[in-house]
């Protein structure tokens, strides 16, 4: 595997034990994971930073990066490998509970580390605890000048401090590249008004923010333009909904590696593809990344090594 990566994504990596009626299953899981991956899937050289522990839970999810073909760089994890217990709610939406590892997560980053957020292209931070200081002083030295794209994607089970995460996500925010949220991070975060968050986003500085809302679609909001795509209709029942966040990052993402789009048209390529992308990976269970071509294929790596 080479050692040199075009992107690089920070945060988290677990293992989701689903509990639904056909039973309990695990699955190899975590939103920096499910975009590291997804990357790679889309032709993207990618290392993912994240921790890891050293137990049978860490090797599960150290041979699904290998296979998937996406370099590890790992950060000690003394409580072991994170998990997250899955369950459906009322409305049919996952509820998670996070194990103490998990809740307590933390990254440090080891000469290695720093030498590929240098030499990478884009930076993808996912599901990072921006309510700990110490985590973001750490990530702010560690990917000084970075081209960064951050998804906030804080978990209700995981949040200590909403406040302290809004200021720690904001200021690693301002002056990035790209800033995607969804209508879940605006209403765990700031009261549920996802416009407004897309309006303060940009007042910070971001110079484009991705916003996701479900049903209704995405609008891609730059300096120069604003695009708006709808949901993709692809063949096939919507199975699981979990990763089409993690694969609309991963797809948008993939499409910044080699610059930034300046004509409208490319913008929405961009998002019309990322939209596609999620379509296809909601197809199935788990947040492995799907495009339409590869609907037909088989399920290998869908549920981890």
């Amino acid at each position: 595997m080479s050692t040199d990566s075009a992107a690089v994504v920070i945060g988290d990596a677990l293992i989701d034990e689903i509990h639904d009626a056909g039973g309990v299953r695990e699955l190899v899981g975590g939103a920096a994971l499910n975009v590291a991956v997804g990357l790679r899937r889309l032709g993207v050289e990618t290392a993912l930073i994240a921790m890891v522990g050293d137990d049978e839970a860490g090797d599960h999810i150290r041979e699904y990066l290998a296979d998937h073909g996406v370099r590890l760089i790992e950060s000690v994890a003394p409580l072991g490998s994170s998990r997250a217990i899955v369950q459906r709610g009322s409305d049919g939406e996952p509820v998670y509970l996070f194990n103490e590892a998990a809740q307590r997560r933390s990254i440090r980053y080891s000469d290695e580390a720093r030498e590929a957020i240098a030499q990478a292209s884009l930076v993808a931070v996912s599901c990072f605890p921006f309510d700990v200081p110490a985590e973001v002083d750490a990530l702010a030295d560690a990917a000084g000048g970075a081209r960064l794209a951050i998804d906030p994607n804080p978990r209700s089970g995981m949040l200590s401090d909403r406040d302290e995460f809004v200021r720690g996500f904001e200021r690693l925010a301002a002056d990035t590249a790209i800033v995607k949220v969804g209508a879940d991070d605006a209403a765990l975060l700031y009261d549920g008004d996802l416009d407004a968050l897309r309006a303060r986003l940009r007042g910070l500085g971001v110079r484009a923010v991705l916003a996701t809302a479900g049903a209704e679609g995405a609008i891609l909001e730059t300096d120069a333009v604003t695009v708006h795509a709808p949901i993709s209709a692809l063949p096939g029942r919507v199975v699981d909904t979990v990763g089409a966040g993690d694969a609309t990052l991963a797809a948008v993402a993939a499409g910044l590696v080699d610059g930034t789009p300046t004509a409208a048209d490319d913008w929405q390529e961009l998002l019309d593809r990322a939209m596609d992308v999620a379509a296809a990976t909601v197809r199935a269970e788990g947040g492995l990344l799907r495009t339409p071509e590869s609907l037909g294929e088989s399920e290998k790596g869908v549920r981890g090594s």
